[in-house]
Parts: structure tokens; sequence; C-alpha cells
């Protein structure tokens, strides 16, 4: 039976992977591949773990040429995104790749793609300057065009709007400056970049880590815009100040939970065992013996299990607030 399609398939139904021991149905991975090679999710990890499909197998699961070929330039783009030297020609159509590595004091590039031959420059990514130094990047288009200005005051109001909310909605990768687009809704705001990977903060747009959304930053794993200064200062404020409060009632409901609750959830895990099991083949006797037997030797483990519990966690909130939090509130 196919863990995809749920339908039962024969043997020869299932190709094996390279990169991994798990198998699905030949039309399920073909489906699959076709629709994260259409996202540009690349490289293609297996339907079952995180492991990335072989480009052998890729080739022999995907019918069309075109999407064959198109897999195997977002898997260049991704690599060439990934190393600092390359550059990208910024003419209209054309996504020519120069690989500048060393260029920083000869900074006049070429296009090498036929045809193009474009000149611009190492630093700044634009056409070649030879008489002056590089320009800043000139802001993203939006609908405020100088024709807007001749507008009406509501529908000048209303363009305005528009735009910002069409700027809320794509926003630039900050690593290769690839166009994201997010449906502004209060969904997650960990954004993973398709392009070149990059996991990056949808409110603050900075690469993150997996504590980012822990941290005093007043960035939201949930929500539309981040806090402002002032709930922020105060929010951290309430957790130093509240922090030894909050730990210890914590502290003072975790031990006699741990303490009690292991030993009777373990009495009643043996107490509960079903017909066929093997308890239930044992005499009175011998049940009382085998629940008594864990309800004690759960008393006696779960002080220690309580103790590390207590002993490291305590420490390291107390950490966490006085020195991560406290040093934020300090900056």
């Amino acid at each position: 039976e196919c863990p995809l399609c749920l339908l039962p398939q024969p043997p020869e139904a299932f190709p094996t992977l390279a990169s991994c021991t798990h198998r699905s149905c030949w039309a399920c991975l073909e489906q699959y591949l076709r629709l994260a090679v259409s996202e540009s999710r690349v490289p293609v990890s297996c339907p079952h773990c995180p492991a990335a499909l072989q480009p052998a197998d890729v080739h022999r699961l995907l019918p069309e040429p075109a999407l064959r070929d198109k897999y195997e330039e977002f898997l260049l783009r991704r690599l060439l995104v990934a190393d600092p030297g390359t550059r990208w020609c910024p003419a209209p159509d054309c996504s020519y790749a120069v690989l500048a590595h060393g260029c920083a004091e000869c900074p006049r590039l070429t296009c090498g793609r036929e045809g193009c031959g474009t000149e611009f420059c190492y630093h700044c990514r634009q056409p070649w300057h030879p008489d002056g130094p590089c320009a800043p990047v000139p802001p993203a288009p939006s609908l405020a065009t100088p024709t807007a200005q001749l507008a009406q005051p509501e529908e000048l109001a209303h363009g305005e709007a528009l735009a910002q909310a069409e700027a809320e909605d794509i926003k630039v990768c900050p690593r290769c400056s690839a166009f994201i687009m997010k449906i502004n809704d209060g969904s997650c705001n960990r954004m993973n970049c398709t392009v070149c990977g990059c996991l990056f903060c949808w409110l603050c747009l900075r690469e993150i880590s997996d504590v980012h959304f822990l941290s005093p930053s007043g960035c939201t794993f949930w929500g539309k815009r981040p806090w402002s200064r002032t709930r922020r200062i105060l929010w951290q404020l309430g957790m130093v100040l509240g922090a030894p409060m909050v730990i210890s009632l914590a502290a003072g409901v975790a031990v006699p939970v741990i303490t009690i609750g292991i030993p009777i959830y373990m009495g009643r895990k043996v107490l509960a065992g079903g017909p066929g099991s093997r308890r239930s083949s044992l005499s009175g006797c011998q049940q009382c013996f085998s629940v008594t037997s864990s309800v004690l030797l759960s008393l006696f483990v779960s002080p220690i299990i309580t103790a590390v519990t207590v002993g490291v966690g305590v420490p390291l909130m107390l950490t966490y607030v006085y020195g991560t939090v406290m040093l934020s509130l300090c900056r």
C-alpha cells in the first residue's frame, strides 16, 4: 500500500530511491516532484523525511523534459546565489550569472550572454558608471507615481493605501534579494526563501535561528507587526521584576506534580493492562506485587527526576531573564 495515496500497488510500482529507504508509488512521486519543481522547492526532499532526492532519481521520475530543465536551472541558481562572488546581469530579461571572484579592485563586469554584453558594476550591481561613485539603489516602484499626484485626494489616498498593502505583502529576502510574497493575515512569520534557502523573520527581515521569536526582539511568531518599543520595554521590565515570583511558583507546582504524578501514572499504567497482555495471566497477588513494586520504584526515581528538572530548568530560566532580557533592556 502506498503511504501517500493509500492504494494497493504491485511491488514494481514502488521505485527505489538512492537518498533513503522510503517507498511511494511511481504516480505519487511524479505528482510530488511536479509540484515541487513548479514551486521552485529545489533541492527536493523525500516526501517522508528531510533527505534530499538525488538528481538522478529526479530525472528518472520526472517525465517532462521541460520540468527536468527547470529543475536543473533552479538547482544551479540555488548554488550560485549561495556564492558571494556571483553577480547577476541587471539588464531586463537577462538572468545571466557572472562569477566575479576577486573583482573588487576592477569592478567593471561584462555579461557573457550571447547578444547581451551589458556592462555593470561589481559593487552596486547597477549599469557601469565610469565617471562617478556607486549610486544608491533606487526605491522599488509603487503606485504613488508622479501621474498619481494629479488624481483626486480620495483616489490618491486609496492608491497610497494599496501601495502600502502591496509593500507589506511583498518583501525582499535578506540574503539573495529575491521577492517573497506572503498573505499578511497574521500567519507564521518564519519564512523560508525557496531560492537560497534562507530562514528569515517576515517582520524584521533578519536571518533567524530557532530562538529568534523567544528573544526580546519584539517579533512575534504569529502577528502582523512587531511590538512597539514601549510595549517591548514594559514586557522586559515585567519579566525582570516578576521572574523570581513566577519561577518560584512554577517550581513549587512542578515539584509535587512530578513527585506524586509519576508514581500514580506508573501504577495506573501497570494496573490497566488489557486482555491478552502478560499482566492478565498473573494471579491477584502477583498483580498486586507488580503494581506495588512499580509505584515504589517510581517513588524512588521521581525525586531524582524532580531534582534534575528543577536544578536544570530554574538556572536556564534565570540565565535567560537576567542575561538575554537584561542585556536587551540595557541597550
